[in-house]
């Protein structure tokens, strides 16, 4: 076991240093919420009402509402200023018999074991409990939160019962209390007789949880019948925060210079823009048959800058009409010399 708290008990002058530990633990077959589709599980965030943002833990405070609808917010700093005597101490305020403390008090139940060089009058309160009967009222601060707490002793051990306060039981509200209602002798007697029959020495070991066993074997029967799946994977969002980082922390690198563009493998909107350009000019921009080795002249010197305007097209800057009339110039000026005669020769002959 885990102490969960640890302090001091006061009784009179003598202080006795002690731990908590948690007397009592859940037994009940435990369920996840799941995704009846595929089994997911599901989650619950902790999402402001204003503005719809996800709230961590550490920003979270206490608030308190007023009467007239104002909100007082608290912190930890808040809480841990508080003028609280018994945070570290349990004090003991008085002792009673255990029978004059009603049940219904009783709130959860914790051991208290001696810590260190305490177990001397640890042991010596203990046994002066034993011997006269008394339970001791106390009280103890757990959780943010001061309460009563009877301590007695079961098993050898100090056990704390912390309690409600007497504001915190209900009372009992329900008309049929103040109706006349008559029973006759002959049942009362006969329901008297029935309660001496059944009488006997409490055990809680002679009794089951009747649901626990059929839940497991509920359970068990489903996975042997092969009912089960396995726990479907998930993803894991740490492993892409991780990435995400490192490909802003290069292109910060990039943009400041830090590194080459051309190292990089290209983008995927760049790749698929390439792909998408025809191989082939367009026929608007293919030269005549005649002139083939003109057009093969002109295609060699044009080739650098329309690969930048390709590049330039593929980044989102639109440089089409400015194609065919670099084309058009550097196919006059590549014209081959032995080819002017031929055109001097045609005009006579369309004028004729």
């Amino acid at each position: 076991m885990r102490s969960i708290w640890r302090g001091a008990v006061s009784f009179g002058l003598v202080s006795i240093g002690v731990k908590l530990y948690s007397a009592t633990e859940d037994k009940d077959v435990r369920f996840h919420q799941v995704h009846a589709v595929d089994g997911g599980r599901v989650k619950y965030r902790r999402v402001c009402s204003i503005d719809g943002e996800e709230v961590e833990y550490g920003d979270i405070a206490k608030g308190y509402e007023l009467p007239d609808g104002q909100l007082v917010i608290l912190t930890d700093d808040d809480l841990a200023e508080l003028p609280l005597s018994t945070r570290r101490e349990i004090e003991v305020l008085q002792f009673v018999e255990q029978s004059e403390i009603d049940p219904i008090h009783f709130e959860k139940t914790y051991y208290l074991e001696p810590d260190g060089p305490a177990t001397r009058p640890y042991v010596l309160l203990r046994d002066a409990l034993d011997n006269t009967g008394q339970v001791a009222i106390t009280k103890i601060a757990l959780r943010q939160r001061e309460s009563l707490a009877a301590m007695r002793v079961r098993d050898g051990v100090l056990v704390l019962h912390t309690m409600r306060w007497p504001d915190e039981i209900r009372r009992p509200d329900f008309g049929f209390l103040d109706e006349d209602v008559a029973v006759r002798p002959q049942e009362l007697q006969m329901a008297e007789a029935l309660i001496t029959s059944m009488a006997g020495e409490f055990d809680p070991g002679e009794f089951t949880d009747d649901y626990r066993e059929a839940m497991t074997a509920l359970l068990e029967a489903k996975r042997t019948g092969g009912d089960v799946q396995p726990v479907p994977e998930t993803a894991d969002p740490g492993a892409a925060v991780v990435d995400l980082m490192s490909a802003l922390r290069r292109s910060v690198e990039r943009a400041r210079g830090g590194g080459d563009a051309e190292d990089e493998p290209a983008p995927r909107v760049r790749r698929a823009a390439r792909a998408a350009e025809p191989e082939e000019p367009a026929p608007a921009e293919r030269a005549p048959a005649a002139k083939a080795p003109a057009k093969k002249t002109a295609a060699g010197k044009a080739a650098a800058p329309t690969t930048r305007r390709r590049r330039s097209a593929a980044a989102g800057a639109e440089e089409a009409p400015a194609r065919p009339r670099a084309r058009k110039v550097t196919a006059a000026k590549a014209a081959p010399a032995d080819e002017a005669p031929k055109k001097r020769t045609t005009r006579p002959r369309r004028s004729a």
